[in-house]
């Protein structure tokens, strides 16, 4: 298994990715800060060995080899240790991608035992013996770069050949529809002289026929007896291509895509085709923009962005559970110290990367993640109680981006914003809560420069006061007791007393209010039609996730309909970055001023993918990596529904209708809430629920046991 340094590997591929967005044909790349790969690296690891053991060595990068703290001459590809106590370093360099190790013998391998430094603190005494002192943390491994053959350097996504389903010559080319929304490459063949094709791509048909304003194009030089292909990976459904000197050509796509295992997915069906077909458009959508990184949308930023990807890592947890993207997104949304600026350079978005860690360790019971990030949250957070004013809260500044939402009405993103607090305590509760799963387990041999139980006893003490603190400063400052919400900011020492849904659905989804406060807040702002409506999916997201806890499965599931089926109603074939129901032909495609900004494939528009897993099919961990796990199912109006919630174990099937469920799990410890009623799963097999009678299955179908559910 290939090492690197961790985050060093998502650094340099998130540097590539990042910089890939074009502006028709104008590099554009992102404007935050980016950082670099360590250039030297040393591994280190000890071996006690019976007898002698020859190891292979493939490195990314010029190293050195010492045994015993003595260099060994030159860059061996192969050597033998000989019996004994050894220690093994090994130093690489690289200048141009992340140094990388790979060491395989009989017993000796590479993988998360080794240790990694960047410190080279390294000295070689008069007899040639090297000492030294640093940092050392865990090597990062990754499931993917398993052979010596698959190189870090070397990650790719995987490609499918497509084909237009129609051709249409138009305007002086030919209009090429793939049929529906994809992201790849265009190849063109069958050419019979030199030519220069211009190339206008479209997530709609008006985008690729209008030249003055599609988003996106290339121009591309074609010779005869070969197949020319696009430089670079475009979104796309339509294709306009225009030839210098009037030819055809054979035009097919290569679609690329991460892989994914479909046994190990979760899935979705009901009653309703619409909402089937939602569900379906939805996972399409995620899969879409799950690429090196989870990615906002595919056409135009092609970035990674904090809030759409905290999004994307909990779909992700009811679609593929592919923790291997989500472990990189983090990691490279983060960067390195020193910390200059907020993720992305919004406030908001840096509170929602702190949240990502404690929700990835509890999809999963990662702790070697949770420690791996650990010294990188402290520096962040250091950066965010830097910011702090008097009372403790987390004031925007002249070169903060305070996002929150695109909004349709007049919000003022000023001053002090309640929402914005709401974040930043999930934050230290976040950090304190991290605080105490580290104190609580410790490494059994941790390397030199970790941090140690006291160390972290007094991060516990200290985040979980400024947590309390700032919750009640919250509480004291923008609840209203006469309107019985939470008012949007204080600026210049006034309270704004608007009221917006944003503040108030984030203090119910964490937990932040009473039952009492939580009814209070479902009736007077999230149900109450003169508080002004989200329209962009990215918030309702969280709307309707707040509405699914207070029991609005109805409610949601019609909403669920309304807004996602009205993208499919308007030709949709993966989900926009924003959709407002009133808005007329083109007028869909507009944003930021442009009559085509609008990402119609956008990561956070595939809601229900979540939605549907963790409030219909109603399953989610109770603790870390589905050790205990419960199921809450609800039909919300429909006749029927079955599905599947992958699990570290592997899915969680359902069915359920209006008569009957049955649920069967890959691991036990669950718990099935059904009228009011509980049911303990201690079994593997299939369990059937009919008129409160349990009937268990065994696999090979078999009736195994029958018993009443009480």
């Amino acid at each position: 298994m290939w090492i690197t340094y961790p985050g060093d590997f998502e650094i340099w591929l998130g540097n590539i990715f990042n910089n890939r967005r074009t502006e028709r044909g104008a590099m554009f790349p992102p404007f935050w800060k980016q950082d670099s790969h360590y250039v030297t690296v040393e591994f280190s690891t000890t071996v006690d060995l019976l007898h002698d053991e020859t190891i292979t060595i493939s490195c990314e990068g010029r190293y050195n080899f010492m045994l015993d703290g003595k260099l060994r001459f030159g860059e061996p590809h192969e050597y033998t240790i000989p019996q004994g106590h050894h220690t093994i370093n090994i130093k690489v360099w690289n200048q141009a991608v992340p140094p990388a190790l790979f060491v395989k013998g009989e017993t000796i391998q590479t993988d998360s035992s080794w240790l990694a430094t960047y410190e080279d603190k390294i000295w070689i005494d008069e007899n040639g013996v090297a000492h030294g002192s640093g940092i050392y943390v865990p090597a990062a491994t990754h499931a993917y770069f398993n052979t010596v053959e698959k190189r870090p350097s070397l990650f790719s996504l995987s490609r499918s050949l497509i084909r237009p389903v129609s051709e249409e010559v138009c305007r002086k080319g030919v209009l090429y529809d793939f049929g529906k929304e994809t992201m790849g490459y265009v190849t063109f063949s069958g050419a019979q002289e030199s030519d220069t094709l211009h190339i206008f791509y479209g997530e709609s048909r008006e985008e690729a026929l209008d030249h003055e304003y599609c988003e996106t194009l290339d121009i591309l030089d074609v010779k005869p007896g070969e197949t020319a292909e696009t430089p670079e990976s475009k979104a796309f459904r339509y294709v306009h291509v225009l030839s210098e000197n009037g030819h055809r050509y054979v035009v097919e796509g290569l679609s690329e895509y991460l892989s994914h295992d479909a046994a190990m997915s979760g899935s979705f069906e009901c009653s309703d085709d619409d909402v089937n077909e939602i569900w379906k458009v939805g996972a399409y959508t995620m899969d879409l923009t799950t690429r090196e990184f989870f990615v906002d949308g595919i056409k135009r930023d092609r970035w990674t962005w904090s809030g759409d990807a905290i999004q994307s890592y909990l779909m992700n947890y009811y679609l593929r559970f592919d923790t291997d993207t989500v472990r990189r997104t983090i990691r490279q949304l983060r960067g390195k110290d020193p910390v200059t600026a907020h993720i992305n350079t919004i406030m908001d978005y840096t509170f929602y990367w702190f949240k990502s860690i404690l929700d990835y360790y509890e999809f999963t019971a990662d702790i070697d993640f949770v420690r791996e990030m650990y010294p990188r949250m402290l520096t962040m957070m250091q950066y965010v109680l830097g910011r702090t004013d008097s009372e403790g809260f987390a004031d925007g500044r002249p070169d903060d981006w305070i996002f929150v939402d695109w909004v349709d009405f007049p919000m003022h993103k000023r001053g002090v914003m309640s929402f914005e607090q709401i974040l930043f305590a999930k934050s230290l509760e976040t950090m304190s809560r991290c605080a105490v799963l580290l104190r609580d387990n410790p490494m059994e041999n941790p390397p030199q420069g970790s941090r140690t139980t006291e160390e972290y006893a007094h991060d516990v003490t200290k985040y979980s006061t400024l947590y309390e603190t700032l919750r009640k400063n919250i509480d004291a400052t923008f609840w209203d007791d006469g309107v019985k919400a939470f008012l949007h900011s204080v600026e210049d020492g006034e309270i704004n007393p608007m009221v917006t849904k944003f503040p108030n659905m984030f203090a119910m989804l964490f937990g932040y209010v009473s039952e009492e406060r939580k009814a209070e807040i479902l009736h007077n702002v999230m149900l109450n039609p003169s508080v002004e409506a989200i329209t962009t999916p990215y918030m309702r997201f969280y709307e309707l996730e707040a509405l699914c806890m207070m029991g609005q499965h109805d409610f949601v599931m019609k909403e669920i309909k309304d807004y996602w089926g009205g993208m499919l109603r308007n030709g949709a074939t993966s989900f926009w970055e924003k959709y407002v129901p009133g808005e007329k032909g083109t007028e869909h495609l507009q944003m930021y001023g442009r009559p085509y900004g609008k990402s119609l494939c956008h990561a956070w528009g595939a809601s229900p993918v979540y939605l549907l897993g963790r409030y219909f099919l109603g399953v989610t961990p109770v603790k870390p990596g589905y050790e205990a796990w419960e199921c809450r199912p609800n039909l919300g109006g429909l006749q029927w529904m079955r599905g599947a919630v992958p699990t570290p174990y592997g899915p969680i099937k359902i069915y359920m209708d209006k008569e009957k469920f049955v649920i069967e799990s890959p691991v036990a410890g669950g718990k099935v809430y059904l009228d009011g009623k509980c049911i303990e799963i201690d079994t593997t097999e299939s369990i059937e629920i009919i008129r409160n009678i349990i009937h268990i299955t065994e696999k090979s179908g078999n009736l195994n046991a029958t018993r009443r559910f009480y």
